[in-house]
């Protein structure tokens, strides 16, 4: 993306002499200061501090100090356009607004939506018609297998573009990205000494992506202590390979507690470079990854910051959002991944109309594989998308 944006700028008539890219991973650049790279690349350059340049230092995080280093940058020289990147977004962020306050913005990149990756791969007109500003199947068959490829290939758009990628996940997915953070970036920035340890709850976690955890039974089956184990589910946290998902509270020691919890992959195609693709007829584990694909499409949002997963005796909700006001459900999201728990809603439903009735819920969504239609709760009308149901 970076590459992207400087051919942009030189075809919008920059001059490529007056623009600088640094990648700080570099190691013969061990050591090397953001000033010293300015001030060789305007000294061979000849460029005065009037001149308007564009410096891009990659993997930034590299370099101790650097929002430091950057501050002063910025403050120096008003002409340069600085761009700084980095995989450890956590830590970029934090240390951005410690430092950079009024001077930095900071930009995250989540993985591909489903919508982004069926433009990447050139299918949405096949699938989809737009009406309303929204786009409404005409081709589910299709889409369903577009989707199931999302699942696998789509979190990033080389894959998504590349088939010969696809056939190669665990050298570009697996070896390039989840190894160089799991390895590299997390080892360095916060001093872990037990990679392998990192490695192996990383692993077991994604394994049970969207399956309910505790510590104790994660420490039981790997043999590692709750307090290591808890700084590593952080770390892998603030590095945006999952992201927790607690269960909905009743209270605020709930909240304190967090004894139990859901942990998806920000990504749901790291699970098939960790393992393999998953097939349309490994329904229970496809289940778990359309619950991790359609919380990845809240990335971009934010919104998953007020959502939680609802459980009591009458079964589980998968997303509840929270009124940030009431700290009350505003909605509930029950995800599937076939038509057949729909032949019985009230049975296989019983925790979704629980929620519904217990906080008067006003919007309800459930998902389905082919259908759409409108229900009825206790006769007040439903309108529905996909498969949804509104108590009003």
């Amino acid at each position: 993306m970076l590459h992207h944006f400087i051919y942009k700028v030189i075809e919008d008539g920059h001059d490529p002499f007056r623009i600088l890219y640094v990648s700080i991973d570099t190691p013969v650049y061990s050591d090397i200061g953001l000033e010293k790279f300015v001030s060789i690349f305007m000294k061979i350059n000849k460029i005065s501090e009037n001149d308007l340049c564009f410096v891009i230092f990659d993997e930034i995080q590299y370099l101790k100090d650097w929002e430091i280093h950057l501050k002063d940058l910025t403050d120096s020289y008003p002409n340069i356009r600085f761009v700084a990147s980095g995989s450890a977004a956590a830590a970029l962020r934090l240390r951005s607004r410690e430092s950079g306050a009024g001077r930095f913005s900071d930009f995250m990149l989540p993985p591909l939506t489903f919508l982004e990756f069926m433009k990447f791969i050139g299918k949405i007109d096949e699938c989809c018609y737009l009406r309303d500003d929204y786009y409404v199947p005409k081709n589910m068959t299709e889409l369903n297998k577009c989707f199931l490829d999302y699942i696998n290939f789509g979190g990033f758009p080389e894959v998504a573009m590349d088939p010969d990628m696809r056939l190669n996940l665990d050298s570009y997915i697996k070896s390039d990205i989840i190894d160089k953070v799991l390895l590299k970036d997390l080892p360095n920035l916060y001093g872990i000494q037990n990679i392998q340890d990192l490695n192996n709850i990383f692993k077991l976690l994604a394994y049970n992506n969207g399956q309910e955890i505790g510590l104790e039974a994660v420490c039981k089956q790997s043999g590692i202590n709750k307090v290591t184990i808890k700084s590593f589910i952080e770390y892998l946290d603030s590095a945006f390979l999952i992201s927790q998902h607690n269960k909905m509270p009743s209270s605020t020691k709930e909240i304190i507690r967090k004894r139990n919890f859901k942990v998806f992959l920000t990504n749901p195609s790291m699970r098939a470079a960790l393992f393999s693709p998953v097939e349309e007829s490994d329904s229970q584990t496809i289940g778990h990854l359309c619950e991790a694909a359609i919380l990845s499409q809240w990335d971009h949002v934010g919104r998953y910051k007020t959502q939680y997963y609802y459980r009591d005796a009458s079964g589980e909700v998968d997303i509840v959002g929270l009124n940030s006001g009431t700290n009350k459900p505003s909605y509930a999201v029950e995800i599937k991944w076939s038509d057949n728990p729909f032949s019985n809603f009230r049975k296989n439903f019983r925790g979704m109309l629980n929620l519904i009735n217990k906080y008067d819920i006003k919007s309800a969504v459930a998902t389905s594989k082919t259908l759409r239609k409108s229900l009825k709760i206790d006769n007040k009308k439903t309108p529905i998308n996909c498969f949804q149901i509104y108590q009003r």
